[in-house]
């Protein structure tokens, strides 16, 4: 098969840009601790508050039980975002030593949210039915908001909560 000179040259650059993207992008994630999130598990809405009925306890405890510290330095944390319940998030509070290593549990009761941490690389879809999962260290005391960045419905602007690290 007879390819035009030019045309080889140009097909040549664009797989040589494509491999410089990916690349940039491998070391940018290196470099910025960037997480992938995935989905941890499936889990039916309808129960996520019923004791004993998924996996994810965590979710059936009242809101303020929801941090719970597994040992000296380790945290889990159990959020549910509501739009039915007036925009927000469950537990709209936690607090954790600096130095704290959590993980996060994440999903929705309603609709589809998305969860942020800013100032890190916390960054996740929320899905109803669906429990997502992160882990990261909180170094720098101070207070980090959590909101949400997916477009939930009318009050979507009021859903935000707080990650106090002392």
């Amino acid at each position: 098969m007879h390819i035009d000179q030019t045309e080889r040259r140009y097909i040549i650059f664009a797989l040589l840009l494509v491999g410089a993207f990916g690349i940039a992008i491998a070391i940018s994630s290196s470099a910025y601790s960037i997480n992938v999130v995935r989905p941890e598990s499936q889990i039916d809405p309808k129960l996520l508050t019923t004791p004993g009925a998924t996996a994810y306890d965590g979710f059936a405890e009242p809101p303020e039980n929801r941090l719970r510290e597994l040992s000296p330095g380790r945290y889990e944390a159990y959020i549910i975002g509501y739009a039915t319940k007036g925009w927000i998030w469950e537990p709209e509070e936690l607090r954790v030593p600096a130095g704290s290593e959590v993980t996060f549990y994440v999903t929705s009761a309603d609709v589809t949210h998305g969860f942020i941490i800013q100032n890190t690389n916390v960054n996740m879809m929320v899905l109803p039915g669906q429990v997502s999962k992160l882990t990261t260290t909180f170094d720098t005391p101070g207070t980090y908001n959590f909101i949400c960045h997916e477009y939930c419905g009318i009050l979507h602007h009021n859903m935000y909560g707080q990650l106090i690290v002392e």
